[in-house]
């Protein structure tokens, strides 16, 4: 407390069927202003293996949750119907629908602290995430265009049948094509969705990402572009799946990002964020 650091705000809210409790974590800028209004960002990770929240031990950082939330926002993280270490049918929630993604939990979630606090602008929302989260962060801008307005997706495995198999079949299920060529892995490719787009989304990968391959990014890229959608893109050359020395720069763009598109602010141009261990 005495070099700065502020305890994140635990809270609940009801999950998409309005009886289960959800929990997650808020950061407010200690520059807090309940009299101002507030753009909110929901850090996603969907599982089903861990959830957002992480772990609810103490640690002196979250990601850089507090940092981006001292750049004018509401920060939230919630764990969804389909994470672990509650009970068997929390967990098994969207069990061969992994293209839920936590995302139902998500929006009801938001717009129930929306309804609660009136300094969280619900026509301000963004999202991001990295690997399931990024996955997670391309649905949510084409599942839900109208509400999400920003997202920032890294590393996204957006189709799983383009990712390790023993993942996907072990939440999803065989790859079964059924009679009319269909499959029960279509709902899931976020490429098929990529038309619905309104938003401002970033994509980004590292080009020798070998835990997502960075073809699971250039097929939402196709899509996209055979939609004629606007995106933007940073691909990081000899990166893997983080972004090691590289991660200082992504994180700064990613803060300008929601600075620019998401509050409406000029952020500082190329801020330079000193580099922290990463080996």
């Amino acid at each position: 407390r005495a070099a700065g650091w502020v305890p994140p705000i635990p809270f609940t809210v009801k999950a998409r069927d309005g009886k289960t409790d959800l929990y997650g974590l808020m950061f407010k800028p200690t520059h807090f202003d309940a009299s101002k209004k507030y753009p909110i960002i929901d850090y996603v990770y969907p599982g089903p293996q861990t959830g957002s929240v992480r772990g609810r031990s103490f640690l002196a950082s979250r990601s850089d949750h507090q940092a981006l939330a001292e750049l004018g926002f509401i920060v939230v993280a919630i764990d969804g119907m389909g994470t672990p270490w509650r009970s068997k049918a929390f967990h098994d929630a969207y069990f061969e629908h992994i293209e839920d993604n936590t995302l139902p939990d998500q929006v009801a979630g938001l717009k129930e602290l929306g309804q609660r606090y009136p300094w969280i602008d619900l026509d301000r929302v963004g999202i991001w995430g990295h690997s399931g989260g990024g996955n997670a962060t391309a649905g949510a801008m084409f599942h839900y265009p109208d509400f999400f307005k920003v997202g920032w997706a890294e590393s996204g495995n957006h189709d799983n049948r383009n990712y390790e198999d023993d993942w996907a079949e072990k939440w999803q299920g065989l790859l079964v094509t059924r009679e009319d060529g269909t499959t029960n892995y279509d709902a899931q490719a976020n490429q098929r969705f990529a038309k619905n787009l309104k938003g401002r989304l970033m994509l980004t990968y590292g080009t020798l990402d070998d835990n997502v391959p960075p073809s699971n990014t250039l097929l939402v890229v196709e899509a996209l572009i055979e939609a004629n959608r606007d995106f933007d893109m940073i691909a990081i050359p000899n990166a893997r799946h983080g972004y090691a020395e590289a991660t200082p720069y992504i994180t700064r763009r990613r803060w300008d990002y929601f600075v620019q598109y998401l509050a409406g602010d000029v952020p500082p141009r190329e801020y330079a964020l000193k580099p922290w261990p990463w080996r």
